[in-house]
């Protein structure tokens, strides 16, 4: 289990300490005492490529990291008023030594510490979020700035012809969003746009920008060298499968679940190195078809 998915696991219920009242205090109109409050913290961001093609800058989640201070908590982005169920009382910007970005940068995290008034109709989101069903999270915010990894232009002011999602040569595009102006809010959502974060990002005074998760192809060239490099890895494992069987079983795959298949394949040959000399072949049969029988 990675670190981020440990603070869902270790931090994710908080101590209602004195320090931690002084702070929801703040923000009260009464003072409000420990056994009236549930505690919880959470990731509001991070520094890594998300869904969209697009990453926060370290300087970003810093920025950020001021301005969610005392923002409100609502669900799937809905303003109403009867959807506010939390607020921020404490950020930091947390650093992961020992984790990368898929830009090879250390990975970094906007942490929120987030309180509720323990009510009689908030009870079962409580039991949720303990449970771990209500946990995906998404930020609303402005920023003035996106930067093209390339080139280093700013999209909005200076558009360049880069696409993101391609290679030029051996460097991925993807958009850096630098110098957030303002935050509006952030939402337990369903499918956020950042893997580890869970973040869906609303630009231009609040106009959302909401991904296509099944269509977007931004990521399709990592996708197919990722795939390249699981058939290749099939050669050497046991039991293989066919080079039909292979494509068909990664043909749908996520970009996530393609990270760890290759990783699954790579720590089975490095166990077993000298057993793993067999070759995929390319004889199929019909049983290929469900994807579940082998070629040895």
């Amino acid at each position: 289990m990675n670190e981020t998915n440990e603070i869902f696991k270790t931090d994710n219920l908080l101590s209602a300490d004195e320090e931690t009242m002084k702070k929801i205090n703040e923000y009260s109109v009464k003072k409000l005492s420990p056994e009236e409050v549930f505690c919880f913290s959470v990731i509001l961001c991070d520094n890594d490529i998300d869904r969209d093609g697009e990453k926060f800058s370290l300087d970003s989640l810093y920025q950020l990291s001021s301005l969610f201070k005392g923002k409100t908590g609502i669900f799937d982005h809905d303003p109403k008023g009867e959807n506010q169920t939390a607020r921020i009382f404490d950020t930091h910007v947390k650093k992961y030594p020992d984790k990368f970005t898929a830009d090879n940068e250390v990975y970094c995290a906007l942490v929120a510490g987030a309180y509720m008034i323990r009510t009689e109709k908030n009870k079962d989101l409580v039991a949720e979020i303990n449970g771990g069903i209500k946990k995906e999270v998404s930020v609303s915010c402005q920023i003035k700035n996106t930067v093209c990894s390339i080139c280093g232009s700013d999209r909005k002011s200076s558009p360049c012809m880069h696409k993101k999602g391609n290679y030029y040569g051996e460097k991925l595009c993807f958009d850096i969003l630098e110098n957030p102006c303002d935050a509006f809010e952030w939402s337990f959502v369903a499918v956020p746009a950042q893997r580890n974060a869970g973040v869906i990002k609303k630009f231009d005074m609040g106009k959302p920008f909401l991904p296509n998760v099944q269509n977007n192809s931004k990521l399709k060239k990592a996708e197919e060298n990722l795939r390249g490099d699981i058939l290749k890895l099939s050669y050497f494992t046991k039991p293989f499968r066919t080079s039909k069987s292979v494509l068909a079983l990664t043909e749908n795959m996520p970009l996530e679940e393609l990270i760890k298949l290759k990783e699954t394949l790579q720590e089975e040959i490095n166990r077993n190195p000298s057993e793993n000399l067999s070759f995929i072949t390319a004889e199929t049969t019909d049983d290929d078809e469900d994807n579940s029988s082998f070629k040895i």
